[in-house]
């Protein structure tokens, strides 16, 4: 990210972070060799590293993984659409008993009165949402991911 800020003030705060990671970096080495007898060129014998990461815009990609992705939620060590769960999943038994109404969750009553005062929710946007049944700018969508088939 430091090659790509422009901003003076914020690429000095990438350089530090930088330096930070290169600090745990040799501490690890340091213990790689304490512990388990070995150089960092064992573990990675062509010092060949991925490609650096760019610092740019990334709207699209985000509005794919939400698409694909809104009705997820935990099961045990992985995820699953609401929509799949059985009836008697323990994600809806959390919910009855912890968000049983979640139109007056402060989240979406500040939205509700958002909506009621300017007549449309304060979200900037280019392009309709990704997802269908989230692009109502005059109405909040408090039970999608929330109930199967909501959607």
């Amino acid at each position: 990210m430091y090659e790509d800020e422009s901003d003076a003030y914020i690429k000095k705060i990438w350089y530090m972070l930088f330096e930070q990671e290169v600090s745990h970096l040799h501490s690890a080495v340091k213990l790689l060799n304490k512990y388990e007898k070995k150089s960092w060129d064992e573990v990675i014998p062509d010092g060949n590293f991925p490609e650096l990461l760019k610092l740019q815009e990334n709207k699209s990609y985000v509005r794919e993984v939400l698409a694909k992705t809104v009705t997820n939620t935990g099961d045990r060590e992985g995820y699953i659409s609401v929509d799949k769960l059985g009836s008697n999943a323990d994600f809806f038994k959390y919910q009855k008993k912890f968000n049983s109404k979640p139109e007056q969750e402060r989240g979406h009553t500040v939205i509700e009165d958002h909506i009621k005062e300017f007549k449309k929710d304060y979200r900037f946007q280019e392009k309709d949402h990704p997802v269908k049944c989230l692009r109502s700018r005059t109405e909040d969508n408090y039970t999608l991911g929330t109930k199967p088939k909501t959607c």
